[in-house]
């Protein structure tokens, strides 16, 4: 490979130091800007792993801010998929779990059926709530249940709640169904952020928790 060259284009001395010292201020300001920040941001996005998420999402006008993104691994080594939660610019992620705005979004990197996403779904709400409470959601775990598809690599779900809407399940880009509730919405939301999650990193990168 042939080192890079600057063309002269005929230019005197003093316009070639002015571009040479340009390039390095360049080259300088952008290795101080990907150094700074955790993960790779440029622009209007976060680069987690290869896998673009927006720093800013809409929702029915409510604007919603990242505040942490994370790969979530299994059996140490298989990665599963990326994820990136979104709340109001006003509220932490100690918050998340409260009755406010909410954007959660996985980007899959392995096939998955949707038997087992039903599945996973009600063995890990019935881990993060008490016997009468999973009773009480059982009819809406079992609707969101029937929502779920088969996904393949680079296929994205996202849960979005808003207050007095409910959650909306959405496959890529295509709405599949909105389940109501402030309860259900925590529940089904604490399955990655609560107090018994998937992953406790996972939900510690995701709420924005220095580690």
């Amino acid at each position: 490979m042939k080192p890079m060259k600057l063309k002269e284009n005929n230019l005197s001395g003093d316009a070639m130091d002015i571009q040479q010292k340009t390039l390095m201020v360049l080259i300088a300001a952008w290795s101080w800007v990907f150094s700074f920040v955790p993960g790779t941001v440029h622009a209007a996005v976060t680069m987690v792993d290869g896998t673009a998420f927006s720093n800013i999402v809409t929702v029915n006008q409510t604007r919603l801010d990242l505040k942490g993104a994370a790969l979530l691994r299994y059996m140490f080594f298989i990665e599963a998929y990326t994820g990136a939660l979104y709340l109001p610019d006003t509220a932490d992620g100690s918050r998340a779990l409260e009755d406010i705005p909410k954007h959660l979004v996985l980007e899959y990197r392995v096939a998955i059926s949707a038997e087992n996403f039903a599945k996973a779904t009600e063995k890990k709400i019935r881990e993060s709530v008490s016997d009468a409470e999973f009773q009480q959601l059982l009819p809406k775990i079992t609707a969101l249940n029937r929502l779920y598809r088969d996904v393949v690599p680079k296929d994205r779900y996202a849960l979005t709640y808003l207050p007095g809407s409910g959650t909306l399940l959405t496959y890529n880009t295509t709405p599949l169904g909105t389940i109501e509730g402030a309860e259900f919405a925590r529940a089904v939301f604490s399955i990655w952020i609560g107090a018994n999650p998937i992953d406790k990193g996972f939900r510690d990168k995701l709420l924005g928790k220095q580690r």
